[in-house]
């Protein structure tokens, strides 16, 4: 039996086991951090492991996601699991998002376009009814 591991970067089968334990193979394969002596390590980034997230070549993913503070959820019966991003990371991508300008008729219908409140914080409030 296998399982799923789920993140940004699309979905991948691990093989089945307890919890979120996987070999340092499997673990850079299904997230992108690898297994190394001083830790789970991504390009520059290398965060030291606790010793108890380590079983000699395996790491335990979930305790290491929620390590970096970044959810880590499973169905049930531990088959599907989820990592999400972490907020740090979330709050960056936004950060650097520039909405497209547009315009739009208040209720007496006058015209207001994005452009005119730059500089400002804006709360955009969108409905759809299907």
């Amino acid at each position: 039996m296998v399982r799923i591991v789920l993140t940004e970067s699309g979905a991948r089968d691990v093989p089945d086991g307890q919890g979120l334990w996987l070999d340092a193979a499997d673990c850079l394969a299904a997230t992108g951090w690898e297994a190394k002596p001083e830790g789970m390590c991504r390009g520059e980034i290398c965060i030291p492991l606790p010793s108890a997230m380590r079983r000699g070549d395996a790491v335990d993913v979930a305790a290491f996601w929620r390590l970096i503070e970044a959810p880590a959820v499973s169905d049930s019966t531990g088959t599907v699991w989820s990592l999400g991003v972490a907020a740090l990371e979330r709050r960056q991508a936004l950060e650097s998002l520039v909405a497209p300008d547009f315009e739009l008729p208040d209720l007496a219908g006058q015209p207001h376009r994005l452009a005119d409140l730059r500089g400002n914080k804006v709360l955009l409030v969108t409905w759809a009814s299907w």
